[in-house]
């Protein structure tokens, strides 16, 4: 017996072979992803076998919390690399940074001293309570600095879910969005996967990332993709060999 509905699709089985991964936070001891190199070793195994052939890290950057600096980062990326040779082969392990956009931040990207993704694309997150002041304001000093903006996660910022057009002002001014996967799932709430469903079919997404941080995210890959926009999850995915 035939049936109209189609079987939603398992996460990682919709990962495209080569995906480039801009967003997870893998290395060890760093911040609030990896404890131990173990953890590390789990977290890379698992995505090459999703299908995963680059990744570049980023730990997370915010003053008086994780103060990373580039040294530190690229210090603790070599060391993973002399203990996990194979891994970090196999995934090609590169490291940008998390940046949480506040007053801290400017001056880093006023002094030059950002990691960034490629080129001038530096991967930036706003707090989860409230926008920081100035928002629209700092994007475009940032811009005028040489860089990028690629928003982590818009769809988990809730006091968008009800203002839409906040998203819209975000585009304008020059951001660009990249969406976690596990949002696709459920992971983070209903609400989160509804934005994330929006923000999809309305074409606001650039590029997507795992945000893997431990085990529970990794056993997320296995869950079915509740949203509808699966095609368009799909191309977001592809957008991401613009980093190879």
């Amino acid at each position: 017996m035939f049936t109209i509905f189609k079987s939603k699709p398992v996460l990682k089985d919709m990962i495209p072979v080569g995906y480039t991964d801009i967003h997870s936070h893998i290395l060890f001891g760093i911040d609030d992803g990896a404890k131990k190199v173990e953890d590390s070793n789990l977290l890379m195994e698992s995505l090459i076998s999703f299908g995963f052939s680059k990744c570049i890290t980023t730990p997370h950057t915010i003053e008086q919390v994780w103060d990373n600096t580039p040294e530190i980062i690229t210090a603790k990326r070599e060391e993973l690399q002399k203990l996990s040779p194979e891994l970090t082969t196999k995934l090609q392990l590169e490291a940008a940074s998390e940046y949480m956009i506040n007053e801290s931040f400017v001056r880093l990207f006023q002094e030059g001293r950002l990691l960034t993704l490629k080129d001038k694309y530096v991967l930036v997150e706003i707090s989860y309570l409230s926008p920081p002041l100035h928002l629209q304001e700092t994007l475009f000093q940032l811009q005028i600095a040489g860089y990028i903006p690629v928003l982590a996660h818009p769809e988990r910022y809730a006091y968008f879910h009800h203002n839409f057009e906040e998203y819209q002002k975000l585009k304008k001014a020059g951001c660009l969005f990249q969406l976690n996967l596990l949002s696709a799932v459920g992971y983070y709430g209903p609400d989160v996967a509804q934005a994330a469903e929006k923000l999809l079919k309305k074409g606001l997404i650039d590029f997507t990332g795992s945000d893997v941080h431990h085990k529970n995210h990794i056993d997320a890959f296995s869950g079915k993709v509740r949203i509808k926009e699966t095609q368009a999850l799909a191309e977001a995915m592809k957008n991401n060999e613009f980093f190879n």
